[in-house]
C-alpha cells in the first residue's frame, strides 16, 4: 500500500514485513491464527533482572512501565514459554499487529527491527526458539516493549496537547497500560478487548476493502451535460453505473448506458452516505464524490480513526452526539441510535467549537442575550443608524442584574462595544434568534443547542450559517425525549411553555452527556460508510501531523 502516514498503526507493519509475505495473502476477516502457539497459564522461566535492567538502558521509552510489569509478577516470564514456543497471547499479538500491517508502512522511528528480525528467523525455524538460546530473553523484553509502543500508538493516539492545538476540547480516555498487558498476556486468544470505541472498529473493517479498490485504476469521470435523470441514455451512465457497482451502491452490475430505476435508487443512497442532496440525479456534485480516489478516502478514514481513538471505548448508554461536518444531532438511547435531525453549526470564522458536557437544563422562551461580537458588527451599528432598530427586532436593554434601561437616552453614538455598560437582549417571542427554546451544558465557550425562527436553512445541504451555537430542526422533540422520564412534563405543557411569554428554566433530573465532534468519516446506524467535507479545514490540519506537510 502507498499510505505515506506516519505508523498509524504503530507497529502496523512490524512483525508482517520482509519474511512474512503470506500474512498477506487472502487474509479472510480479521480472526486470529492461533493453531501455531501454545497456551500457559503459568510460565516457570525467568528473566534475570541484571539482563532486564539492561536492556532497559537501551530502550528507556517505556523503561518503568517495563519494569513494574516484570517486578510485578517476580520477573516471570509472559510471551514465551518453558519449551522456547511463542505463547497464545505472543501469536495473538503478534497476529493482530499483522492484521493492522496492511494499512500502514514501516516507520524506522517506532518499528523495532531487533524485533522484526528475531521474527523473521523465527519463521524459518518453526516459530520456536531452540533452549537455552540466549535471543529468549531479549524477544520476550521486545514484545514487552513493543506491547507498550503499539498500544499508546494504537490505542491512545496522539498526545492530548497535541489534540488541543488541533482544535479538539472533548477529554481524552484514560488508558492503564499496565492492566492491559496483563490482561493481553493471560487471557485466551481473541479474548482480549481492545480499548477502542466500536466506531474506530468499524472504520478499521472498512479499510480493507478500500485497501482493495486502491489497487485498480480510478479514472475520473466526466459528463458532457450538467444533469443526468432517469430515462436518460449516456456513456457517463454507464460509468457511473460501474463505479456505483464497484463502492457497493449498486447491488446488480449493469453496463448498458440507460438510466433505470435501480441507478436513481443506488445514487440516493450514495448521495445520502455523501451528504449530498438526495435527487437521484447525475450531477457535478454527484461527479466530484465519485473521483475521490480510494487513498484520499483511506487517509480520511485514517484521520477519522485517529480522531476516533481519543473518544472513550465504551460510550454511556445515553447521550447526545452532535458531528459538525454531517450537520447532525444523534440522540442515543439505551445504547443504540434512538433518532437524528438536521442541525445548523457556525459559520467558517466563527467556528462551532469541539468539546463536550453534561445538559443540565431546558429553557423554555428564552431570552436571547447580544453576545459581544454581535453587538459590535451588528447592533450598535444599527442603532447608530435606526433608533427604531431594538423595537422592530423585539429587543431591550437592561443592566447586568436585569433591569429596564430606557434605550431613548442612551447616546448611542459613544459607545463601540467595549465600552457599552449594557446587556441587550431579545425578548421571547416569534422574532428570538434561540426560538421557543435553548437546551444548557453550561460551558466556558458558551455554546449550547437551541430552536430557530429561520427553519428554510436546514433545508439546506451544507447548514454552516450561525456564530457558532446549534440549531435544532426538531427543538420540541428534544425538549420531549429530555424531559421523558419526568412524567409531568406532557407533551401539551411542553407545547404551552414553548409559546410562553415569560422565560422558564427546567433542571433536568438527570444530566445527559453532549458530544459536539468533527468526524469526516463514519460508519452509520445502517453499517453504511459515510464521507463528509472538511467545512473547517481540521482534517488538512490533522494530516499535516500524521502523513507529513505535502
Amino acid at each position: 500500500m502507498s499510505l505515506r502516514y506516519t505508523c498509524y498503526f504503530l507497529l502496523s507493519a512490524t512483525v508482517l514485513l520482509s519474511s512474512c509475505g503470506e500474512g498477506r495473502k487472502k487474509r479472510k476477516g480479521r480472526d486470529r491464527d492461533t493453531s501455531h502457539y501454545t497456551q500457559q497459564e503459568y510460565i516457570d522461566l525467568k528473566l534475570d533482572s541484571n539482563l532486564v535492567n539492561g536492556f532497559l538502558q537501551g530502550d528507556t521509552a517505556y523503561a518503568d512501565y517495563i519494569r513494574d510489569f516484570y517486578r510485578q509478577r517476580d520477573f516471570h516470564y509472559a510471551w514465551i514459554g518453558n519449551d522456547g514456543q511463542l505463547t497464545e497471547q505472543a501469536g495473538n499479538f503478534i497476529n493482530m499487529m499483522k492484521a493492522d500491517a496492511d494499512y500502514g508502512l514501516n516507520d524506522s522511528s517506532i518499528i523495532s527491527k531487533p524485533l522484526r528480525e528475531l521474527y523473521d528467523t523465527l519463521l524459518m525455524e518453526g516459530e520456536m526458539f531452540r533452549r537455552g538460546d540466549k535471543a529468549i530473553p531479549r524477544a520476550e523484553l521486545l514484545l514487552t516493549a513493543q506491547f507498550f509502543a503499539y498500544g499508546n500508538k494504537v490505542w491512545s493516539g496522539l498526545t492530548s496537547d497535541s489534540a488541543k492545538s488541533l482544535e479538539w476540547f472533548i477529554p481524552r480516555k484514560k488508558i492503564d497500560m499496565q492492566s492491559l498487558l496483563d490482561s493481553m498476556v493471560n487471557k485466551p486468544a481473541n479474548a482480549f478487548e481492545e480499548p477502542v470505541n466500536r466506531q474506530y472498529k468499524l472504520l478499521r473493517d472498512q479499510l480493507k476493502k478500500l485497501a482493495v479498490l486502491e489497487k485498480a485504476p480510478w479514472d475520473s469521470l466526466k459528463a458532457s451535460r450538467r444533469l443526468y435523470k432517469q430515462g436518460d441514455s449516456d456513456s457517463i451512465v454507464a460509468k457511473v453505473k460501474q463505479r456505483l457497482h464497484i463502492l457497493g451502491d449498486l447491488t446488480a452490475a449493469d453496463t448498458s448506458q440507460f438510466f433505470t430505476p435501480l441507478l436513481d435508487t443506488a445514487i440516493r443512497n450514495y448521495q445520502d452516505r455523501m451528504g449530498l442532496k438526495t435527487d437521484g440525479t447525475i450531477q457535478p456534485a454527484l461527479l466530484n464524490t465519485l473521483n475521490v480516489s480510494p487513498h484520499k478516502r483511506i487517509q480520511q478514514i485514517l484521520i477519522n480513526m485517529e480522531r476516533i481513538r481519543w473518544m472513550p471505548a465504551d460510550a454511556p448508554a445515553e447521550y447526545l452526539l452532535v458531528n459538525i461536518p454531517a450537520f447532525k444531532l444523534y440522540v442515543y438511547d439505551n445504547n443504540k441510535l434512538d433518532w437524528s435531525c438536521n442541525v445548523v453549526v457556525g459559520k467558517p470564522g466563527a467556528n462551532t467549537v469541539i468539546f463536550s458536557n453534561e445538559m443540565k437544563y431546558v429553557v423554555f422562551s428564552p431570552y436571547w442575550n447580544v453576545p459581544p461580537g454581535i453587538l459590535v458588527n451588528e447592533v450598535l451599528p444599527a442603532m447608530k443608524r435606526n433608533p427604531g432598530y431594538l423595537t422592530r427586532q423585539n429587543m431591550e436593554v437592561v443592566t447586568g442584574s436585569g433591569g429596564p434601561v430606557n434605550a431613548g437616552s442612551l447616546n448611542w453614538a459613544k459607545y463601540s462595544g467595549g465600552n457599552f455598560p449594557y446587556i441587550i437582549r431579545q425578548k421571547p417571542g416569534g422574532k428570538n434568534a434561540l426560538g421557543k427554546v435553548k437546551f444548557l451544558f453550561p460551558n466556558e465557550y458558551n455554546i449550547y443547542l437551541h430552536d430557530t425562527p429561520s427553519k428554510g436553512l436546514f433545508g439546506e445541504n451544507k447548514r454552516t450559517f450561525s456564530h457558532g451555537c446549534i440549531r435544532v430542526s426538531e427543538p420540541q422533540h428534544l425538549a420531549e425525549w429530555l424531559l421523558r422520564k419526568d412524567s409531568t412534563w406532557t407533551q401539551q405543557k411542553i407545547v404551552t411553555a414553548m409559546n410562553g411569554s415569560k422565560e422558564k428554566f427546567i433542571s433536568l433530573k438527570e444530566k445527559v452527556p453532549v458530544y459536539i465532534g468533527y468526524f469526516t468519516a463514519f460508519v452509520d446506524s445502517n453499517g453504511r460508510l459515510n464521507f463528509r467535507d472538511d467545512v473547517y479545514g481540521h482534517d488538512a490540519r490533522l494530516a499535516a501531523t500524521l502523513f507529513g506537510a505535502k
